[in-house]
């Protein structure tokens, strides 16, 4: 269907005859995420009555969202081994036009500012302080502490740019860094916060990037999990996978937005946990 076509069609949106616009905005769907530019463009046009321009934000949201669940779907049927794309794909949620090659480049940015400080010959503990002095210290990463609960603080995208984030958005920055220098460190789903561990032959320590990376260990895992009085258990003390951490991701989303008043977004990205589950 040529571009004039489809444009045709989006202002026979606007028609008196309802059963003409149902039909239409059938044929529209059918078409797919494809046409979103025209859509937008047809958006753009300062003629276009109020009520027109809500139908077309709809349909653009609706393919958006559409695509959002495809991508989810693929990512996880794959196994879910690219923890960076699996964030990516919850970003374009609410930034449709942010690219995967965007947010590796920015992401290789942040590994070229620790890899030359890096050493094999340190310690582990070591490594990790030298990780910690670039990013919270050189960098100025750190946890928004003022608005922790903004949905934007789960958002890779807004956390790379404003440099803070929710303990989650955080440790997946660190974890990445940490992993592309072939430091062994991983999650670990405590409950109210999400932190990393180091573990290899066995040594293993925790990191508390939520707090500039504060290294701790066993022992105050089980005083923390004691004063919450529950019972421990070993997801509380070893790695998570990356499909755990995207769930914990959508979790904070959804609580994010039942704070904000949205629960438009929270039920959609209900839909999303359905989906991983």
């Amino acid at each position: 269907m040529t571009e004039a076509a489809i444009k045709a069609m989006i202002h026979l949106l606007d028609d008196s005859d309802q059963e003409v616009v149902s039909m239409v905005e059938q044929q529209i769907r059918t078409l797919g995420p494809s046409i979103i530019p025209v859509l937008e463009s047809e958006w753009e046009t300062e003629s276009l009555n109020p009520i027109l321009q809500s139908k077309i934000e709809n349909l653009i949201h609706d393919f958006q969202w559409q695509s959002v669940k495809t991508r989810l779907q693929l990512w996880k049927e794959a196994g879910g081994m690219d923890l960076l794309e699996g964030m990516w794909i919850l970003a374009t949620y609410r930034y449709p036009d942010y690219s995967f090659e965007q947010l590796k480049v920015e992401m290789d940015q942040l590994y070229y500012e620790v890899w030359p400080q890096m050493r094999e010959e340190l310690h582990p503990m070591d490594q990790v302080k030298v990780l910690n002095t670039v990013l919270f210290e050189q960098l100025k990463f750190g946890p928004n502490s003022k608005n922790f609960h903004a949905a934007n603080n789960s958002f890779i995208n807004n956390v790379l740019s404003s440099k803070k984030g929710n303990p989650i958005s955080l440790c997946v920055i660190y974890m990445w860094i940490a992993q592309k220098l072939g430091l062994p460190i991983y999650g670990v789903n405590l409950p109210n916060l999400f932190v990393l561990t180091y573990k290899q032959n066995g040594l293993q320590f925790y990191i508390n990037v939520f707090n500039k990376g504060l290294i701790f260990n066993k022992i105050d895992i089980d005083n923390y999990i004691a004063q919450l009085n529950l019972t421990s258990n070993e997801i509380y003390y070893n790695p998570c996978s990356n499909l755990e951490i995207i769930r914990r991701v959508i979790r904070n989303l959804m609580m994010a937005y039942e704070k904000a008043g949205e629960q438009e977004y929270k039920d959609e990205l209900t839909e999303l946990i359905d989906l991983l589950d």
